[in-house]
């Protein structure tokens, strides 16, 4: 699958998207800040992923634009009948952009987040894998 590169990185985000980001990044929950603190400064892989940021309507946990990869954390909400209809129709639409989207739970994030990462690190080769081979 060959997935270009030439697309904005924020799908058309509208303003009120990229200020209502801004102050997702300057709250982010536990388990968001242990994940950044291993995703920032291209730890993986060489990749920058972006924390909060804006994708069309929806503003993403992480984002890495080079491999269009979403990682979501999914605090005890996203347990709820409405929030999963809600996660499963957003992840539809990103998936509709050439967007991957990966979710670790809290639980996952604060009780082996060495394993989160090594998945990650998975995740993100075959991804690379995918956009770098053309069909």
């Amino acid at each position: 699958m060959s997935i270009g590169n030439n697309v904005s990185m924020f799908y058309d985000a509208k303003p009120h998207i990229f200020e209502k980001a801004k102050i997702l990044r300057k709250h982010m929950t536990l388990s968001e800040q242990a994940l950044w603190e291993c995703l920032k400064g291209k730890q993986i892989l060489g990749l920058r992923f972006r924390p909060q940021h804006p994708i069309s309507t929806y503003i993403t946990d992480f984002y890495c634009h080079p491999i269009k990869l979403v990682i979501e954390v999914d605090g005890g909400y996203h347990k709820t009948n409405d929030q999963i209809e809600h996660d499963i129709g957003r992840e539809i639409e990103l998936n509709d952009l050439g967007i991957k989207v990966v979710r670790y739970t809290n639980e996952m994030i604060e009780n082996d987040l060495d394993s989160v990462i090594t998945q990650i690190k998975v995740v993100c080769l075959k991804r690379k894998e995918e956009i770098e081979t053309p069909l």
